[in-house]
This record gives structure tokens, sequence and C-alpha cells, in this order.
């Protein structure tokens, strides 16, 4: 067997361990004579499980004991919804940030629960930049302030944590969560889909200061409460119980890599190659701006688009597939998560440069 180099932006490539040790423990989990997927989620079995993947988590990213951890479903996109109904607290105004497509979801959702205030926005500039801090036009009477760390379509990301005061800060993480450390008490919320750093799709996590739950919009569903799913150690009904189990297995490969300074060490020098590798060529382009420029998500175009085809093409045929970018910018994107060998890099970067000296 000979498993390719998957640079999808999610569903993403999963680490070659984790796969291995669940196929391992597929038809039978640990003497038990079942599968993980086939147990009560309220039994023993499986609340170890959920048990120890919320343990590890909070080791990994050192969350504080005032903050609750639940795992969810719905993906990210629930949590548009979910957070103004859940934050909102009895103010009727959010500031958003808006730095490309994920953000603009964001924003249309909670349009449909509050005023929304753009605080800023790179949609000037063609989402080729992180807006400049002092530019935004924060509104003291906000319940929260809501940002996209990471743009995977645009590939623009935030090197800094916002200093919003009193005001909560909320972060859709989903494409950055567990690449590198980061101070959870800086933050009311962090969402994040799993399907990039944390495992299969199916699965979010969301981390939230204990202060900010309890005081929903009305009517609110009870599922959508996070006090409520808090309150029932996210199982108010059955959770994606595979998922979380495998998320369990990611949160364990990342430590034993050395946790998260170590993934921050070899994730910045994945993406330092490449780009090394873009801007030292006169035939690949990356039109983000440097200081705002993804860890996670490079976007790149060829110096001819009427050879995009042929880049796709014969990057598949040498193992390098789900290269081609997002329909809305064209060109090509490479996602680097953590799972993303760096051999992985180090092979798409040959490929590229043979690739220009034959069509350059």
């Amino acid at each position: 067997m000979s498993r390719i180099y998957n640079f999808s932006p999610g569903p993403a490539t999963l680490p070659e361990a984790v796969l291995k040790k669940a196929s391992e423990e597929m038809l039978e989990w640990h003497g038990t004579g079942s599968s993980i997927m086939e147990m009560s989620h309220r039994g023993k079995e499986f609340l170890s499980v959920a048990e120890q993947a919320e343990a590890d988590l909070r080791e990994l990213l050192q969350i504080p004991v005032n903050y609750k951890v639940l795992f969810l479903q719905g993906g990210a996109t629930l949590q548009f919804a979910m957070v103004p109904m859940n934050l909102l607290r009895g103010k009727t105004t959010a500031d958003y940030i808006n730095t490309g497509s994920w953000s603009k979801k964001a924003i249309a959702e909670a349009k449909r629960y509050c005023e929304v205030n753009v605080a800023a926005s790179g949609e000037d500039t063609g989402f080729n930049t992180i807006p400049a801090f002092d530019s935004w036009k924060l509104n003291k009477d906000a319940a929260y302030v809501h940002f996209t760390p990471n743009e995977t379509i645009g590939g623009v990301e935030f090197h800094w944590v916002p200093e919003t005061g009193d005001t909560p800060l909320v972060a859709d993480m989903s494409s950055t969560i567990l690449s590198r450390p980061v101070d959870v008490s800086k933050f009311g919320l962090i969402y994040a889909g799993a399907q990039k750093n944390i495992g299969p799709a199916g699965l979010t996590v969301v981390i939230v200061r204990e202060d900010l739950i309890g005081e929903t919009l009305s009517p609110c569903p009870s599922l959508f409460d996070y006090k409520n799913q808090a309150e029932n150690g996210s199982m108010m009904n059955t959770p994606p119980t595979y998922t979380w189990y495998l998320a369990g297995l990611v949160f364990d490969w990342i430590k034993g890599q050395g946790g998260l300074d170590a993934m921050a060490q070899v994730n910045q020098r994945k993406s330092d190659k490449l780009y090394a590798a873009i801007d030292g060529s006169d035939f690949y382009k990356n039109p983000v701006e440097t200081a705002s420029r993804s860890w996670m998500n490079i976007p790149f175009t060829l110096a001819d688009p009427e050879l995009d085809a042929t880049f796709l093409k014969l990057a598949a045929e040498q193992g390098l597939t789900a290269l081609k970018g997002h329909r809305s910018v064209g060109g090509m994107r490479a996602s680097l998560y953590n799972a993303m060998p760096e051999a992985g890099v180090d092979a798409l970067i040959k490929f590229m440069q043979d690739f220009e000296q034959k069509h350059g």
C-alpha cells in the first residue's frame, strides 16, 4: 500500500499512526469483544474514552479550569448561530471582523439574531491581508467580538490575538487549533470543526468560559444551549462516538510528537519552505501580504492559468492530491495541517520545481 500526500483543506489527512491504531482496534476495543462505535455512549468503556480525550485536550491547550470543553455536532457552521444564541446575554449587537469567506458566513448567520457591526474588513483589498488593529471600529456595547484566525480559502491568518478588554473574544479556530500553543484565557469562546487538525468530520469542539453560559436567546433549542450541554457532558443526545474516539487518538498522537511547541516548529518550517519556493520563482505567486500569510493553507497561482489542469493532473500522478484552489479564487492551494508530513511538502516543492523547468 502506498499512501498519497493529501493536501485537502478538509476533510484533511490524518496521522498514519492514528489510522493504524484505529484499524487495530476497529473490530474489538481493549478486549471488550466489540467495536468502540458499537458501544453505549453512557457505558463505562466509552465514558473512559471521552474523559481521556477531554483531559488530553485540556493538557495540550492548558485550558483553565473555569472553561467548559464541549464535544458537539453540526460543524463550525452551526456555531455561527449558537454563538449569538448563547453569548448575546441580553445585548443586541456584536462585533465581527471580516477577513474572508468564513467570516462572511459567520456574519450572515449572526445577522439573523442581532445587529452586526463589521468592525474591520479586508474586502477592499481582496482579502489579502489582516486589517491593522488600529483601524478597527469596535462597539463598546457589543456582546462579543468574533474573528476567524485563519481563512482556509484566502490563506490569510492572524499572527496575533486581538485585545478586546472586557468584551469576550470569540474565535473560529477550525483550521488553526492544535497547530501551535494558544493562550485560551484570552478568549471567551473558541470553536473548531474537527476535520482539519482534530480528526474526521462530524465533531465540533467548543471551549467556553463558564461565566458566559446560561443566558440564551428565547426561544433556543435545548441542544443549542451550552449550559445544557456542559451539564450533560456533551451527551444530551448520542454524540458522534467514533469521531470523538478518533479525536482522542489524535490528541494522544500530538502529545507523542512533543506537544504544541513541537507542532508549531514543524508547521512553521513546512510553511516557510513552501513560501520560499513560491517567492523564489517567477512562475508561482502567492497573493497574500507576507505578514498575513497562513501556516495552514497556502494558495498559489501559476504564471499561465492555462497550465492549471496539467499541473493538477501531473501532481496527482505523483501522489500529490487535492491541490486545486477553491472555486471562488482559483489557482492552487496546499493545506499543511499537523498530519501533513514534512516529506509531503518536500515532494510538492520538488514537483513544482520540475514542473516549472518543463513548462515555465
